[in-house]
Formats: structure tokens, sequence, C-alpha cells
């Protein structure tokens, strides 16, 4: 049985995830051992997923993360006052989920969706 999946990105430049995981998606840091630092939800649970794609829908290409937040809206203001860039959307999607997609302090592109109600 699976516990957990965690993403790991490789970079020297482990600090600069505050700017976006923390400070923008509001993840707490778990664990900074500074040769690794790991952000995640306390006390919250989370479902595990992994996808396989050919692409990210609507013709976009398939991001390397997917982020589910309670507000898209919300979060893509954070995003652009912190100047990150928008590469597709904000949309409503046909299979119900609004969402954008941004590149992360690494280059990530992100997927960040709410479902619609």
């Amino acid at each position: 049985m699976v516990k957990r999946i965690v993403l790991n990105i490789d970079t020297q430049k482990i600090a600069d995830a505050t700017s976006f995981y923390k400070d923008i998606l509001g993840l707490d840091l778990l664990m900074d051992h500074g040769w690794i630092a790991t952000y995640g939800a306390t006390g919250q649970k989370m479902d595990v997923q992994i996808s396989f794609a050919s692409e990210g829908g609507s013709g976009t290409s398939t991001p390397d993360l997917s982020i589910e937040v309670e507000n898209v809206d919300e979060v893509l203001e954070k995003v652009k006052a912190a100047e990150f860039p928008i590469e597709y959307g904000p949309t409503d999607e046909p299979w119900g989920i609004r969402r954008f997609y941004t590149r992360d302090p690494f280059g990530k592109l992100i997927n960040i969706l709410s479902h619609l109600d």
C-alpha cells in the first residue's frame, strides 16, 4: 500500500522554492536539511495520485505538476503579483475545472486548478 508520493525537483537553488510553494501556495516547510527542503500541508489529508498523459488537455503541453487549490483566481492574483509567467488560461475547461498554467522558479510547468461547483 502506497503511503506517500513525493515529487523531487533537482536544483542547487533550494531556497527559491519559498517564493512559490510557501508564499503563493501557502505550503508549510516540513523538512529542511540544507540539501533538501520538503513542503506540504500540515495536518491535511491529500489523496495519492499519479497521472500519465500525452498532453495537458485542450491541446496544452503536459504539465510537470498539477496542484488543486481552493480558489484558483486568488492564487492567480498572487502569481501575477509575484510576476511568475502565465502560460495558459485562466479558463474553465469542459471537464469541470478552472485552471491556469504558470512556471515555478525552476522552470517547471505547473497546472493550478480548482473544480467548478
